[in-house]
């Protein structure tokens, strides 16, 4: 049986990835940088510090904490999407706390921005473990943060289920040997193979729920 539930946030728990993805296109932008989709998506389930660092030659002479830095600047930018809850999202997070099972958060993004974000869905109180982007040296597909929680929780990761919408989110989960749900809200099915089991949203997902095949 599973013992712990992990959920990725941003376009697992909350849809915000599109909004994301806007915000680094402006930072892109003000930098007089050209970029396509594929640029913008290996954003997508990373810490923005590490992507950086691996284009640190398209901001010579820039420090990762200022581009950073600017990036939230643009978080209030009249153009951004919403933030919305994935459907189905705080539902399930109630039924894995309700059957006694545990919770935890396992985010790229920073702490501020997922305590407000967990607390305006409503679960912040039901989440065991929350780890950020501070807590880890590496972010994913490295599994250090879905350890990190596995361990904070004293549960085996083999009896962790992880929920992921990114692949580098799906790529972590396995690489920390759990049990991956991938979420298709900011993937297609295909690129999600990775998961043992692709949802469109967490609408109707149970818990207990074994996706060991």
């Amino acid at each position: 049986m599973d013992a712990a539930a992990l959920f990725d946030l941003d376009g697992t728990l909350i849809n915000t990835e599109r909004r994301s993805l806007a915000m680094w296109a402006m930072l892109l932008e003000a930098h007089g940088i050209v970029h396509d989709e594929a640029e913008l998506r290996a954003f997508m389930g990373r810490r923005g510090r590490d992507v950086l660092a691996e284009k640190a030659h398209l901001f010579p002479g820039r420090e990762i904490e200022d581009l950073i830095t600017q990036v939230f600047s643009f978080n209030d930018h009249p153009d951004l999407p919403d933030i919305v809850p994935v459907p189905g999202a705080a539902e399930l997070v109630r039924r894995v706390a309700a059957h006694g099972s545990p919770v935890a958060v396992v985010t790229s993004a920073g702490r501020d921005w997922a305590e407000e974000r967990l607390t305006e869905v409503g679960v912040r109180d039901l989440v065991d473990t929350l780890v950020t982007a501070q807590d880890v040296t590496v972010g994913k597909p490295h599994p250090e943060g879905f350890l990190l929680a596995a361990a904070r929780l004293s549960v085996d990761p083999a009896h962790c289920v992880a929920f992921e919408d990114s692949i580098a989110g799906i790529a972590a989960a396995k690489a920390a040997g759990m049990s991956c749900v991938g979420i298709a809200t900011t993937h297609t099915d295909a690129e999600l193979t990775g998961a043992d089991l692709v949802v469109a949203d967490l609408t109707g997902v149970d818990w207990p729920l074994s996706t060991r095949q």
